[in-house]
């Protein structure tokens, strides 16, 4: 599953990227890695801010609509207005919802219909695609 580069305000090219990103970070923000689940310190993270792009720091999602989800990611019921994009990821033999970066287009995770209310949905995210900023 690939995105176009040029549909995006931020456009690098892999070296590029590679400079600005750690190896896990490229892994996953630019080829749609997945980190192992439960490696994040961000999973546990509930003090009030705002998580943002690793790639690019675009804020994505609030610690009002996190929530613990027990899957091992940091999970939200609701990302920003605007923040983010969807297309359709139909890898391992699966249809999912795939959730990136609406600036950069970096992979952040998947977007799934079991959350909670209000929105009955599951931002569930790649915490080395995110950063905390706290308030």
């Amino acid at each position: 599953m690939t995105t176009s580069n040029s549909e995006f305000e931020i456009k690098k090219t892999d070296d590029e990227w590679k400079k600005l990103l750690t190896p896990e970070q490229f892994q996953v923000l630019r080829k749609h890695g997945t980190e192992r689940a439960r490696t994040s310190p961000l999973d546990k993270q509930y003090d009030p801010g705002t998580y943002e792009c690793g790639g690019c720091g675009l804020p994505l999602f609030t610690s009002d609509t996190k929530f613990d989800s027990g899957t091992g990611w940091p999970s939200f019921f609701a990302p920003l207005e605007g923040a983010i994009e969807t297309t359709t990821d139909k890898s391992l033999f699966m249809t999912r919802v795939e959730v990136h970066c609406r600036r950069c287009g970096g992979h952040l995770g998947h977007v799934f219909n079991d959350g909670p209310a209000p929105t009955r949905q599951r931002y569930c995210m790649n915490g080395v695609s995110l950063k905390f900023e706290p308030n």
